[in-house]
């Protein structure tokens, strides 16, 4: 198969600025505060209203942004329906704000729920379920203790209300916009019920965060679900997916640049894990606690903002070996558990 990922655009939009992709179609940026510094929105040209894809976080910066492009490159016609690709904050933050304006809401149920009902919960402090899991991943003393003082980050801090009502999309629906007829593909790992939009008049596709270039999306374990398995879950729908990859797809990605070449990229993403998996297997020949196994897995010991994204795929990738069978785990005396690797079975 040929390695021909190939990026059509080499540089993106300037903020306030669009590109057309193809008739009909606008990518545009907005801006993150972390270190992936942005999410790709698009618009796609209905006649009279566009339909987005995706919004950015709620910020008095991003909503500034939106009226530049609203009054510039969409040429202050109504966005009518908004497409959400799954709940996570950069993609979700200014749905509400858009529907406050006139927009449908159209996105997963999974996605409209765990939105909603995240929205709605706002902590001053961390819950024990939440202590427990920093516990169990083997967090210091000090840093346990750094947790329990400080304020965990809200769903609410950077996404806007979310009125009640939505229009559920769902695997194997059928959407129109832009001239295109646009079939409904649902992905899973990244969040559960991701959509993923395959036109069906041309090559291109809306990936989300589920098909992206040069970078891993994140799969990670969180104290809400803390036996998961999502890193099965996205290897699945990697496998899913190849059979309907075509080399001339152009995916337009949540992050990066658009991309061609997904047959290879969806092998080249499950390999990249699997290769992770085996690193962290032999890296498991001694007992060690999840927020010790970063180097396997990234190949470099991860601090500061990232340690959570870090610490979150790290024991998906544990849970994916314990229910493979190839790992097993017992708590220690101050309540971590420590995963071991299981011998290799021989026949």
């Amino acid at each position: 198969m040929s390695n021909a990922i190939h990026h059509p655009w080499d540089t993106p939009p300037a903020q306030g600025e669009a590109i057309e992709i193809a008739k009909g179609i606008l990518w545009m940026r907005l801006p993150l505060p972390m270190a992936l510094d942005h999410v790709n929105v698009y618009a796609l040209d209905d006649g009279d209203g566009w339909t987005l894809v995706d919004t950015g976080f709620s910020s008095r910066k991003s909503k500034a942004i939106w009226q530049e492009l609203l009054a510039g490159p969409l040429a202050g016609k109504p966005v009518k329906r908004l497409i959400v690709t799954h709940y996570h904050p950069d993609h979700i933050g200014l749905a509400g704000w858009f529907q406050a304006m006139g927009a449908d809401l159209l996105t997963t149920r999974t996605s409209w729920l765990l939105a909603r009902m995240l929205v709605l919960d706002v902590q001053a402090s961390y819950s024990v379920e939440q202590m427990t899991y920093f516990r169990r991943a083997g967090l210091s003393p000090e840093a346990l203790a750094q947790k329990a003082a400080e304020r965990p980050f809200n769903f609410a801090d950077v996404v806007d209300p979310l009125p009640l009502g939505f229009n559920r999309i769902a695997e194997g629906d059928v959407i129109h916009a832009a001239g295109r007829r646009w079939r409904v593909r649902i992905g899973h790992g990244h969040a559960p019920d991701h959509a993923t939009l395959w036109s069906l008049d041309d090559n291109l596709i809306l990936g989300g965060d589920q098909l992206l270039p040069a970078i891993s999306a994140n799969i990670g374990v969180y104290a809400s679900e803390p036996e998961a398995n999502p890193l099965a879950d996205w290897l699945a729908s990697t496998a899913g997916f190849q059979p309907l990859a075509r080399p001339e797809h152009l995916v337009l990605p949540g992050h990066k640049l658009p991309f061609t070449g997904l047959p290879f990229r969806l092998v080249q993403m499950a390999e990249n894990h699997i290769s992770a998996l085996e690193r962290l297997y032999d890296h498991l020949a001694e007992p060690r606690v999840a927020a010790d196994c970063f180097v396997p897995l990234f190949k470099r010991e991860i601090t500061g903002e990232a340690f959570g994204m870090a610490l979150v795929e790290a024991i998906a990738h544990l849970n994916y070996l314990l229910h493979q069978g190839r790992a097993r785990r017992s708590l220690t005396p101050e309540g971590a558990w420590a995963w071991q690797a299981c011998p290799a079975q021989h026949n």
